[in-house]
Parts: C-alpha cells; sequence; structure tokens
C-alpha cells in the first residue's frame, strides 16, 4: 500500500476547548477519502473528560498496590523476569507518591481488575494533561469520531474517515485480538485488564488500540495498521513525544503535578495525523 502522511500540528487544545481548532487544521490539508488518525487523550481534552485524582485520598489497598505490587514486586521481580523494557523497568522503580492517588481513583472507578496493571491501568493517561488531572478514554468515542467527520463535512465539504487510536496496544492470541482497555472497536475484545496484561506476555503484539472508525470499508487488521503508521509520524515529527509523565516531567523540569497549561503551551503537538492512500 502505497501513502502519503500529513501531520496535523496544532497549538495545546485546552480542556473543554472542543473541536474547532483540530478541525480548522484538518480541513485545510485533507481531502476526500483521507483517513484521519486521531489520538484519544485531546478528544477528551477537547471534551473536558479530565479527572483531577488529588481529589481521590488512597486507602490502604491502594497503598499496598502502588508501593508493594507495583513498584516492587513488577519493578524488582515481574518486569525483568518477563523481558520487559529497561525504561519500563525503571519507570515502576520509581513511581512516585502521586501514584497512590492514580491507584485509588482506578479501583473506585474501574476496579481491582485494572488496578492491578502496574502501568497503563483503564487507558487513563497521565502525560499531556496539567497538575494532577488525568485523562479518561473519550465517553463515546464512536459519537466523536463521527461528530468531527460531520463537521469536517458541514464546513469544507470534504468527505474522510475518521479513526480514533490509543497507544495502549493490542494484541492477538490465536485468532483473537485483545486490549486491556475498558472500551475499544468492536472487532477487539476489550476490558481484560489484568489478565489481558499477563497474556500479552504469549501473545502477538499487533499495533495500537482502536477505539472508533467511521468507515466499515476497512478491516480491523488494516485499521491498526494506519494507526501504526500515524504513531510513527507522530513520534518523528513531535517536538516533544510526552509517551509518559516522566517524559514531560524531564521537559519541563519539574514534577508533574506543578506542569500547567501554560507550559503545555509553548510546545507544538500532534494531535493526529492524515493518511492519504495513493
Amino acid at each position: 500500500m502505497k501513502y502519503e502522511t500529513i501531520p496535523i500540528k496544532t497549538e495545546y487544545i485546552k480542556p473543554g476547548d472542543g473541536y474547532d481548532e483540530l478541525i480548522f487544521k484538518i480541513s485545510q490539508l485533507a481531502q476526500d477519502d483521507d483517513y484521519i488518525i486521531i489520538s484519544e487523550t485531546p478528544i477528551s481534552t477537547a471534551e473536558n473528560n479530565l479527572v483531577n485524582e488529588s481529589e481521590y485520598t488512597p486507602g490502604i489497598l491502594a497503598y499496598l498496590l502502588c508501593d508493594l505490587w507495583s513498584k516492587y514486586l513488577w519493578g524488582y521481580i515481574l518486569a525483568p523476569l518477563f523481558g520487559y523494557k529497561k525504561r519500563t523497568i525503571k519507570n515502576l522503580r520509581q513511581i512516585p507518591k502521586q501514584a497512590r492517588n492514580h491507584k485509588q481513583f482506578i479501583l473506585k472507578e474501574y476496579g481491582l481488575k485494572h488496578a492491578l496493571q502496574p502501568t497503563a491501568e483503564a487507558g487513563v493517561d497521565l502525560s499531556n494533561v496539567p497538575g494532577e488531572y488525568v485523562s479518561l478514554l473519550p465517553v463515546n468515542p464512536q459519537k466523536s469520531a463521527q461528530k468531527i467527520k460531520d463537521e469536517i463535512k458541514k464546513r469544507s465539504n470534504i468527505n474522510v474517515n475518521v479513526i480514533i487510536i490509543d497507544t495502549d496496544p493490542v494484541y492477538k492470541f490465536r485468532n483473537t485480538l485483545f486490549t486491556t482497555l475498558p472500551i475499544s472497536h468492536s472487532d477487539i475484545k476489550n476490558n481484560t485488564g489484568i489478565f489481558g496484561y499477563l497474556m500479552r506476555i504469549i501473545s502477538e503484539y499487533i499495533g495500537p488500540s482502536i477505539l472508533a472508525s467511521t468507515t466499515k470499508d476497512i478491516s480491523i487488521e488494516n485499521l491498526i495498521k494506519l494507526g501504526s503508521i500515524a504513531e510513527e509520524v507522530e513520534v518523528k515529527y513531535s517536538d516533544n513525544f510526552f509517551e509518559t509523565i516522566y517524559n514531560m516531567k524531564d521537559e519541563f523540569k519539574c514534577d508533574f503535578d506543578n506542569v500547567t497549561v501554560e507550559m503545555l503551551d509553548t510546545i507544538n503537538h500532534i494531535p493526529g495525523v492524515i493518511i492519504r492512500c495513493k
């Protein structure tokens, strides 16, 4: 498949800003039948689907899951045993105290199945958001994707295909595609939590999770391929690709809970990528 990729560069999309800037940028660059691959965090931020985790007081179980289970058991024993990346092991070993609030939030809102994951619990994103806020998955990603598609058509008379992805991976075991995320495209088994997290050790990595797509004319495997292409473009053209809160901390030289909207607004962002098949 031959294709052209175009990164969609914007300023920081602030909480509750809506899709206007994103739609404006896409309309300037897109053509009919383009695939518009958008990351989930700018969608949720635009929709103000954020939570301040400082409002959650960690209980005993949250302390145990953070300090004993994630930091020590996974950081020093299980992650090295299962051959995790050195970066992941390092991050687990330096889990900050604020992660206790995070575990408490996950426990309350998503349950133990997701809280047992030492990383990437329920797709809740701690990076690219200010202070102790976190970005949840879009409430209804299919509705969000369709709304963006319809607005682009309405404003610019361009008919595009909108796909919303999450960097949390999809794996394949035998003939089943699965993700740990609580929601996903209907062709991907979701909400597997810690069970999927462990299963991926013996499964094949496929690519990013597809949350929604406005096109029915392409297989889930090809949707994932498009998502993988978009991720590569995003990393290549981003001034700063904040895959984790540690990347954000290193860039701004402060604790992640001191990161402000003004700081995030000082760098270019790539919330999405246009893929044009030839």
